[in-house]
């Protein structure tokens, strides 16, 4: 195995930067080439075909058999033009990723000849095996059909000879199996929600869209020393591995240059996100070392989510082609900095108005505060859920830590916006106000500066932050889909929405006047979310004690966090605004359950074998190596001498005997608490008994690795260390 290493780590030194080649036009030039966006729609349908598909898009009506056959002649013109020989139906099953099925256009005609096809039929709808996708129950593994159907908001792409056709995945019951219907029904409620109270301010507005930006966090390796870490193969992160001597302390990767052999991936791997319409824009090194960022410009969320789906299905493509290795999960090192997917979300109108962002008069600040207030009071009373839309087992190892914001779901907005709602929480009253007090209102609501970018300081310690013109949900992992969040955010945003308009429209009903009513409920709204809202230090130790004075949720558990989606203001935000049914959303909790304990026992079952056959081997073979040496030193020197020369020696044969024999007896208590947790049926308290049997033994076995690594000859060692996988690039 030590051969191994040092073959990984010469093969790694001999790596060139590629020569790529680079496009020679501009990216506006190329940008979006392999998209059926409208412009391609336009050309390549009948006029009657672009207004079908044009109507469904901003109305979410279906198309009917014929209008579907007239939009699949013109998709396979343009696709088949384009090099395209098959297609698949591209989704989102309640994986860590998404799911295809190619078919090739090609059919065989009457006359034996081949000819390419592709009809209306196809297009909308498939039917893939449903049956080895996660479920949580919804089907039996016998019962596996599913169908998969086109969401025609999201433009369909080419990627490599494959067109990729975006859809939802449901049971043949019609229950969802996948993020994208849930999402869909959550935007399609907070557009709904919106709109109504946006008509209290403007009714010109007839449409409001959730936005996301997702800056995606990750770390590069060579794929010499990836394939000799079976650990970052198999549980995609070290599962040992002293911390370097050397790592992140001195702050100096971070925004600095960039390395010339990453500098060609991220080009390359930019221009096909080009290609594919995914407007990446920034790129820069991240604080630990080969930890990096890139982010792009703000999308309609579906479309969001899908393109940064596909985004890390092109980094882990392109990655290869360079030698390297794209690491997404959100602590594949200990003891550094791990990797997030800042979620930025607002609001924007037809009208081309952001929601979130302050305007020129009274009139629009209000409408912003307004909705400010309501997306604070619903984190506030969906805190639990939202914390479970970001609670697994491997964003467990980040959030909490140094670098991450903890597992408290705050808000933070600045201090000129703290001390605007405490204004209006202090001089709003429930009696009709006097024209002095409606004076004084709006004069300070006129007085909100159009950009609060530069007057709100960016709390990077807030895993819910206020930075201007949109929240930045920080908590969410790099790793994740990022429809577990927005589902959860979205519907807990209309379902508050709603309510806030039932209040308004309730007041204005007792004669009082429009705005009277919405600053009474604003004050309300205000009063009841001060808990969640936090302009200080999250990652202090005093703010955990706060948080618990304000009963905010921090429950260390896994498993028990994600329970929190069944609470009853869980089910009555989800079940109840028709984004999940009852059945949906339990067998989504049973899925991450199983979710949670299957990885748990990968990473043990890994780490044992490490532990046994790569680890304890290498220390027996060292420590012979110091006992053969220890005989040695007898044969020829006196008692005294020996004495003198071989004391450090024994030392550390008796530190290796010790931390060998601890590996051997934490292993075996390990499988063995593991094939009792296997046993137990019911998936919550099998999770439970993961995380509270099973799991503590990787920290505990890794210690000893660890310490061992430190004494074990370094021409020995089996595995590429840190200061190789984390300085080698």
């Amino acid at each position: 195995m030590a051969t191994l290493r040092f073959k990984a780590l010469e093969e790694l030194f001999s790596r060139m930067p590629l020569e790529i080649e680079l496009p020679s036009k501009n990216v506006s030039d190329y940008f979006g080439e392999n998209v059926f966006d409208l412009p391609k729609m336009e050309r390549y349908l009948s006029k009657e075909a672009y207004k079908v598909v044009k109507r469904a898009i901003n109305e979410g009506k279906s198309l009917t058999r014929l209008e579907a056959d007239q939009v699949a002649t013109g998709l396979k013109a343009w696709a088949t033009g384009r090099g395209a020989t098959h297609y698949t139906h591209w989704f989102h099953p309640l994986t860590d990723g998404t799911a295809e099925k190619h078919d090739g256009f090609i059919e065989i005609g009457d006359n034996g000849h081949a000819v390419e096809k592709f009809s209306g039929e196809v297009l909308v709808q498939s039917e893939p095996d449903a049956s080895s996708f996660p479920s949580g129950g919804l089907r039996n593994t016998f019962e596996a059909r599913g169908y998969t159907a086109w969401d025609v908001s999201s433009p369909v792409f080419i990627v490599g000879t494959t067109l990729c056709i975006p859809t939802i995945f449901v049971s043949w019951t019609g229950e969802a199996l996948d993020y994208k219907a849930p999402l869909l029904k959550a935007l399609s409620e907070l557009d709904r929600a919106a709109v109504d109270v946006c008509q209290y301010f403007d009714k010109d507005v007839n449409k409001v869209m959730a936005t996301l930006g997702c800056e995606q966090e990750y770390f590069l390796i060579d794929d010499a020393l990836y394939y000799a870490r079976p650990d970052i193969v198999l549980a995609e992160r070290t599962l040992m591995g002293h911390q370097s001597s050397k790592d992140q302390q001195l702050s100096d990767h971070y925004f600095g240059s960039i390395p010339e052999r990453v500098m060609a991936f991220m080009e390359d791997f930019e221009c096909e996100a080009y290609r594919l319409g995914i407007p990446v824009k920034t790129r820069h090194n991240e604080v630990a070392p080969n930890q990096f960022e890139c982010a792009p410009i703000f999308e309609e969320v579906n479309l969001a989510v899908d393109h940064n789906l596909l985004l890390m299905d092109i980094m882990r493509r392109v990655a290869r082609k360079h030698k390297f290795r794209v690491l997404f999960h959100e602590k594949p090192f200990a003891g550094i900095n791990g990797s997030g997917k800042h979620n930025n979300w607002s609001m924007a109108t037809n009208t081309g108005v952001n929601l979130l962002s302050p305007g020129k008069n009274p009139k629009t600040n209000l409408q912003f505060l307004t909705f400010l207030i309501n997306v604070i009071k619903a984190v506030n009373d969906s805190n639990d859920v939202l914390r479970a839309s970001v609670m697994n087992e491997s964003n467990s190892y980040r959030l909490g830590g140094h670098e991450a914001p903890p597992a408290i779901i705050s808000v933070f907005l600045g201090t000129y916006l703290i001390n605007m709602l405490e204004n209006i929480a202090r001089k709003v009253t429930d009696k009709k106000m006097t024209p002095a007090q409606k004076t004084e209102l709006k004069l300070g609501i006129g007085k909100i500066p159009e950009i609060l970018l530069d007057n709100t300081d960016r709390n990077r310690t807030s895993p819910f932050a206020f930075t201007g013109n949109r929240f930045e949900f920080r908590a969410v992992g790099s790793s994740a889909n990022c429809s577990a969040s927005m589902i959860i955010l979205n519907a807990a945003v209309a379902y508050q929405l709603t309510q806030f308009k039932k209040d308004v429209d309730l007041i204005i009903k007792k004669g009082r006047t429009k705005d009277e009513a919405i600053f009474q409920v604003l004050k309300k709204y205000i009063l009841e979310s001060e808990r969640v809202l936090f302009e200080g230090d999250n990652y202090s130790k005093e703010w955990h004690s706060e948080a618990k004075k304000r009963k905010l949720c921090n429950i260390a558990s896994v498993p028990e966090s994600i329970s929190l989606y069944l609470t009853k203001q869980s089910r009555e935000v989800l079940i109840g605004s028709g984004v999940f049914t009852d059945k949906e959303l339990e067998s989504r909790v049973e899925v991450e359950y199983e979710k949670f304990t299957k990885k748990v026992q990968i990473e043990s079952r890994v780490l044992g074998d490490l532990a046994i056959n790569h680890i304890v081997p290498i220390a027996i073979r060292y420590m012979t190596s110091l006992l053969d040496n220890v005989t040695g030193l007898r044969e020829v020197f006196n008692d005294i001498e020996f004495e003198r020369l071989a004391g450090a020696r024994k030392e550390v044969i008796v530190t290796i005997s010790d931390h060998i024999s601890m590996i051997k007896k934490l292993v075996n208590e390990m499988v063995e608490e593991r094939r009792k947790a296997n046993v137990i049926e019911d998936t919550y308290k099998k999770a439970l008994t993961y995380e509270s049997k099973v799991k503590p033994y990787l920290d505990d076995i890794r210690t000893h690795i660890d310490k061992l690594e430190l004494v074990v000859d370094n021409e020995m060692w089996p595995l590429p260390k840190y200061r190789e996988l984390l300085f080698t690039r």
